[in-house]
């Protein structure tokens, strides 16, 4: 599984550094084929806005390209990265479909500013939130999971749409990949412990992309690295059984 994930992580890198080149409006259909791709389009032409949340699955930076190549996604949130040449290369490449990249520090009001103009965003929702976070499962365990995609969508009635892009190795080529909405969640829908309810909604989502795909996850990002208070613990057999080598 380990090394199968790691084939998949430098394939992805290779396939971003060429992506602008080889992925065209014209083109596309021979690279993608597309899954619940009605319920997604139907979600970003209402009129409210929408948040396009993915994980470190597949080839995400695919996931929000492609979106974006056709106009619909014009703000994500992005993390600084430490080396400046890299931290160019992917300003460029995200850019290039328009969208507007707001810095994680500050960029808050930026968001908050186009879901009230029913503009859309593109996150990625399976980062460890530390100990502030609110505590899901995802795949059995407890993981710490940041409030703010839920509490951003439920406060401004957008639709979150859980998008992925996996390769479908073996299938007219290496490059061919599936892009699809894994579920389409309605916050004005829920009642019930909305933020937890809507948080454990688009995790799950992601478990069940994941579930498609292992060794196209990037495990090695310690998504389970916050432990919850002792007395939530549960014991390793049940914690570890639902993974999906332990299968």
């Amino acid at each position: 599984m380990i090394g199968r994930m790691w084939r998949h992580l430098f394939q992805t890198i290779g396939e971003v550094m060429h992506l602008r080149r080889r992925l065209t409006r014209n083109n596309f259909r021979r690279l993608i084929r597309f899954r619940n791709q009605q319920q997604a389009v139907s979600a970003l032409l209402s009129d409210r806005p929408v948040i396009l949340l993915s994980g470190h699955v597949g080839n995400w930076e695919l996931a929000v390209w492609i979106f974006g190549v056709f106009g619909f996604f014009d703000g994500r949130g992005r993390p600084r990265l430490d080396n400046p040449f890299l931290d160019r290369f992917f300003l460029d490449f995200r850019s290039d479909t328009g969208h507007d990249l707001l810095d994680k520090n500050g960029a808050s009001n930026e968001m908050i500013e186009r879901l009230e103009s029913n503009r859309h965003l593109a996150m990625l929702g399976d980062q460890d939130a530390g100990t502030h976070g609110l505590f899901v499962n995802f795949f059995g365990h407890p993981a710490s999971t940041f409030k703010s995609i839920a509490l951003l969508a439920l406060r401004h009635r957008a639709l979150i749409c859980v998008g992925y892009a996996i390769r479908l190795d073996g299938e007219d080529g290496p490059e061919r990949f599936e892009i699809g909405c894994e579920e389409l969640i309605d916050t004005e829908l829920i009642d019930d412990d909305p933020v937890r309810t809507v948080t454990q909604a688009y995790t799950s989502a992601l478990e069940r992309i994941v579930q498609r795909a292992p060794e196209q996850y990037f495990w090695l990002h310690r998504r389970w690295k916050t432990k919850p208070r002792p007395g939530q613990r549960r014991s390793r057999r049940a914690r570890t059984g639902s993974l999906p080598w332990a299968a």
